[in-house]
């Protein structure tokens, strides 16, 4: 009955026999359903004769069951960027999209065509496979139950064996990571999905902290935590628009953002994280940026490169 009524969203009318033949049921079985729909409050319009067939009343049709062309065409442009993350229920992505398409009548399709021919999103190249460890992970999530990893940390060479409580999973910088608390060190911690070898769903149970938030838990984490604000000095560089608007947009510096100008940026960090972290952010950037302040961040450029010189002459 649901796919009769998205036939019957169409702005043609549809015949009993045309509604049988697509579906593949009787056509008693048709004006059966038919009945039911108008007795269950569809309004259906029943025209007879030589151009008869069944259409549903306008305002029906703009009922929030069915999609505009925008809501279709955004549906199947997430659905794109969903899979080229490596979204992990591909395979349910695939069946709702082929249906949305599937009851659309051929003015909806060409429009939709005319949408998606143009709009492309390129997936990240060499990602192994990890929609098995996500599906666990979400898994274990829903049903609040510990799951047993073998995880490699980036300092690691070989995988530890640890039994952890997900709970949230979170997509950044084309990597896929789950929040957990980790039993072997007693805190919640991030874990890259890809470093997980194996993973083995428990019976065992835990409650997951009300209101907890997955990202902003792994954003804390990987944003230095300023305490001092005193220690706080201005980190002045100048350079190209461009070049300075990437820099405005960066994970790292962006949430640092004190000032901009057309040709300046001014971020406030404390000087330990600014020589830490920087001189590797700004290196790619070469002579399309300059550092003005601090003095420290220029010396600790410079040391980072006779660093890199003395390593490619051994």
């Amino acid at each position: 009955m649901m796919s009769i009524l998205w036939m019957l969203s169409s702005d043609k009318k549809v015949t009993a026999k045309q509604i049988s033949e697509k579906l593949e049921i009787n056509i008693r079985t048709v004006y059966r359903y038919i009945d039911a729909l108008s007795a269950s409050g569809v309004p259906i319009i029943s025209d007879t004769g030589h151009n008869g067939g069944y259409t549903l009343l306008n305002n029906f049709i703009e009922a929030p069951l069915f999609f505009n062309i925008e809501e279709q065409t955004a549906l199947l442009h997430a659905a794109s960027f969903a899979k080229e993350a490596g979204y992990f229920l591909d395979e349910a992505l695939d069946k709702a999209t082929s249906k949305l398409k599937m009851y659309s009548n051929q003015k909806q399709e060409e429009i939709l065509d005319q949408y998606l021919i143009g709009f492309e999103v390129i997936k990240p190249i060499g990602k192994r496979s990890i929609e098995s460890v996500l599906k666990t992970l979400e898994y274990g999530i829903v049903n609040e139950l510990s799951v047993e990893i073998n995880y490699r940390t980036a300092r690691e060479e070989k995988s530890k064996c640890r039994i952890i409580d997900p709970y949230g999973i979170v997509h950044w910088n084309n990597n896929w990571y789950v929040v957990a608390f980790c039993q072997m060190r007693n805190e919640i911690r991030s874990f890259r999905v890809e470093r997980i070898s194996s993973i083995i769903g428990t019976s065992n149970t835990f409650n997951r902290p009300k209101e907890f938030s997955a990202s902003e838990f792994f954003i804390k984490g990987i944003v230095a935590e300023i305490k001092d604000e005193q220690a706080l000095i201005p980190l002045v560089i100048e350079g190209s628009i461009n070049a300075l608007d990437n820099l405005c947009q960066h994970w790292f510096l962006g949430y640092y953002l004190k000032e901009r100008t057309p040709n300046k940026a001014i971020f406030i960090l404390q000087e330990e994280v600014i020589c830490k972290y920087i001189p590797n952010i700004l290196l790619p950037y070469e002579k399309s940026i300059k550092v003005i302040d601090p003095q420290s961040l220029k010396n600790k450029i410079v040391e980072t490169l006779l660093e890199l010189i003395d390593y490619y002459q051994i």
